[in-house]
């Protein structure tokens, strides 16, 4: 299972550090390594903008909302405290976060 630690608590995905831009990263969430129930609710402490960069058939859900499908391509932002989560796919997710 792909779950590695950050601040403390366990996290279903790998970060990746984009060289030069510490308000960026690459966050890769690996379909066959995660359990639905290791995707949930969730709130961040920044604002972000999120870029997919690759995946099928995942859908992302904000409070109050119904889910929507994410397309390579898509880019959205994501309120500080916010809540919101994720659905799992048919393939990885990989995605752009920028701090904003």
């Amino acid at each position: 299972m792909l779950l590695t630690r950050h601040g403390g608590k366990m996290k279903p995905y790998k970060d990746f550090k984009t060289p030069g831009r510490e308000d960026k990263k690459i966050r890769t969430f690996k379909r066959d390594q995660l359990k639905a129930t290791d995707l949930v609710w969730h709130r961040d402490n920044e604002d972000r903008q999120i870029k997919v960069l690759f995946g099928s058939g995942w859908k992302f859900q904000r409070d109050n909302d119904i889910p929507v499908e994410l397309n390579r391509g898509d880019v959205f932002e994501i309120k500080k405290e916010e809540w919101h989560r994720i659905f799992k796919g048919s393939t990885d997710l990989v995605i752009e976060i920028k701090v904003l």
